[in-house]
């Protein structure tokens, strides 16, 4: 593996990390704010909005790992960054809903009922703005950027 292919997986992974920790966090705060369940059916179970966040954060990550090997041609990449990581959401949340409760049409209407509250659209708000920081950080590396050095990792000539 090239070393762009290899550092468009590094930085996709690392964006994964930081859209799962803010969603986890950005959840947190407005279910605390808002006093409302993330989930909301007691039926769906505990593993439901995990599963969809999982299923969300996968496809930031296969989106983001894909399409940054060429940085300069990554104009919708942030747009399509949301979208998959949405419908990623919501068919996650209807398949682990279907799981935990058999119902199928109610699965359907539960994941979209999850899609389009405050918790749903919080999912590709938040990828969007990973997606576009990871592409500057792709681009940056593709145009000869380097990582900041500490002091002491410095040579005397520099």
């Amino acid at each position: 593996m090239d070393a762009s292919r290899r550092s468009a997986w590094v930085v996709a992974g690392f964006a994964a990390a930081l859209d799962l920790a803010l969603v986890v966090c950005a959840w947190g705060f407005v279910s605390l704010w808002t006093d409302a369940e993330v989930i909301s059916s007691a039926a769906a179970g505990h593993l439901v909005g995990p599963a969809a966040v999982a299923a969300s954060v996968a496809a930031l990550f296969l989106h983001l790992g894909r399409s940054l090997r060429h940085p300069s041609r990554m104009a919708p990449a942030t747009l399509l960054a949301a979208l998959w990581s949405w419908l990623a959401l919501v068919l996650g949340a209807a398949v682990g809903y279907a799981i935990a409760t058999g119902g199928v049409i109610a699965s359907l209407v539960f994941a979209l009922g999850l899609g389009v509250g405050w918790f749903g659209l919080l999912v590709p708000a938040l990828a969007a703005l990973v997606a576009a920081s990871a592409v500057l950080t792709a681009r940056g590396m593709s145009g000869g950027a380097r990582r900041p050095r500490w002091p002491w990792e410095r040579d005397d000539e520099e």
